[in-house]
């Protein structure tokens, strides 16, 4: 009699818990790689062909005011897997810098494991899950070594120090040569009854710009440069890769109860002399750089929706946490847009901030002295603070001649060409404290003198 009184009690206790992961949505996190965030045909360009994202853009929240922190792959990537700025989680550059320690020597792999091991200070997003029972796959890009240190239960990259261990290995195959690990891993969460996590961050559009020719006979004409044409079919290619993925939750069953949700790493602005990025796209603060679309798409619990508010990529985490009913970390700085979302509430923010660092990392240990840039957006205003940090490598993307202030009516004004701080100094002091309450560090050395 005990034996059934127990397990009765112990059901009215584990019910709710048992009822809540049952309706724990699957979540699908599609990361593009380097591109603009005009190159899409929901958002506009009258080349590109993106089918399968400008239907998930029917289906989804769609954030066209959307941006990343950190206009550079690897910082922008942890911070989408842990909640938090670069300056916080340390993760501000992509390698060490080989100015101070040669590659591969010993001083260089050693600061190398010291970026990796930095992960291990956080709960990160599929730890999280995991905790409300998630199984989790990691594929394309991935810098933290195996992808079981950011806390995936299967994954692709092997990751540092094996070979190609870098950026990715084994995982950059995913979308390059189909989606067949992810298939095999849908299958198996569907048969184990386990809601899932994926992040989908295929090596796309990112160099090399190599598409199939039948992509790529699309784009070439008579004139436009082939680095052009290359870049476009490149980014059809990583559609093409995205509706791959799309169909196989629709076979699976499972797309009724799966968020996805959209996010590009950082901006790209093809080169058309050469086959690289332009100035004022990646690793800078500018448009370029740092905007990107973000979309949230849920059949059924999330109502379609064009909004106008910023929206920035630290607001993922805690907002996927939400909506698949995990714990949110306290000391997450990014909003929970759960409410926002189902509910179609208005955004009660006013002002994103950002910052941006050198591609090489002076000083493992001391982000400010990779610091080149702070900066926030406030309705149509954006200001651009400039700082004195090292690059070493990749001077000519931040040639900082501009000394002063910079600031841009992006209403007016979406490229940014004119600057605006000696007509506005009353906005330029309004944002600048409001950038300085946001970083609260010590004053240093800065290349801004307000005139």
């Amino acid at each position: 009699m005990i034996r059934y009184l127990v397990a009765a009690v112990l059901a009215v206790y584990l019910l709710p818990s048992i009822l809540a992961a049952q309706s724990a949505p699957n979540v699908v996190m599609i990361i593009s790689d380097d591109q603009a965030w005009t190159d899409y045909g929901f958002m506009g360009h009258d080349d590109i062909a993106t089918p399968h994202l400008d239907r998930l853009a029917k289906q989804s929240v769609v954030f066209r005011r959307g941006y990343v922190p950190t206009a550079l792959c690897r910082p922008s990537l942890m911070t989408l897997v842990t909640g938090h700025y670069a300056r916080v989680h340390g993760v501000t550059g992509n390698d060490p810098s080989p100015k101070y320690a040669k590659r591969d020597s010993e001083l260089y792999n050693q600061r190398r494991g010291q970026l990796i091991a930095k992960i291990e200070r956080f709960d990160t997003l599929p730890e999280l899950l995991g905790e409300r029972g998630y199984l989790s796959h990691q594929s394309g890009k991935w810098w933290e070594g195996n992808f079981s240190h950011g806390g995936f239960t299967h994954g692709m990259t092997r990751g540092y120090p094996q070979p190609g261990g870098r950026h990715g290995d084994d995982g950059l195959k995913i979308g390059r040569d189909g989606i067949q690990p992810i298939k095999e891993f849908v299958s198996t969460a569907v048969k184990e009854k386990k809601p899932f996590f994926l992040w989908f961050a295929p090596f796309l559009p990112h160099t090399p710009h190599n598409p199939p020719q039948r992509l790529l006979a699309k784009y070439k004409t008579g004139d436009r440069p082939v680095t052009i044409a290359k870049y476009y079919a490149m980014c059809e290619w990583f559609d093409e890769s995205c509706g791959e993925l799309l169909q196989t939750l629709d076979q699976a069953g499972v797309r009724d109860n799966t968020l996805v949700v959209y996010v590009t790493d950082n901006g790209w602005i093809q080169n058309p002399a050469r086959n690289g990025y332009a100035p004022r796209s990646k690793q800078t603060p500018y448009e370029g750089g740092v905007r990107t679309p973000i979309m949230f798409s849920w059949p059924g619990k999330i109502k379609t929706a064009d909004r106008p508010e910023l929206v920035s990529s630290i607001d993922l985490v805690p907002t996927i946490l939400s909506l698949a009913g995990a714990r949110i970390p306290k000391d997450l700085p990014g909003l929970d847009l759960a409410d926002n979302l189902c509910e179609g509430k208005a955004i009660e923010r006013d002002t994103i901030f950002g910052e941006g660092f050198a591609h090489d990392i002076k000083d493992v240990d001391n982000s400010e002295a990779s610091l080149l840039y702070r900066w926030c957006i406030e309705g149509q205003w954006k200001l651009l603070l400039t700082y004195d940090g090292e690059v070493n490598r990749y001077r000519t993307t931040h040639p900082r001649t501009e000394r002063r202030p910079q600031l841009f009516d992006l209403n007016a004004d979406p490229h940014e060409k004119k600057n605006m701080a000696a007509e506005r100094p009353e906005v330029v002091a309004r944002l600048a404290e409001k950038i300085g309450g946001w970083y609260l560090v010590k004053e240093r050395k800065v290349l801004t003198v307000f005139e």
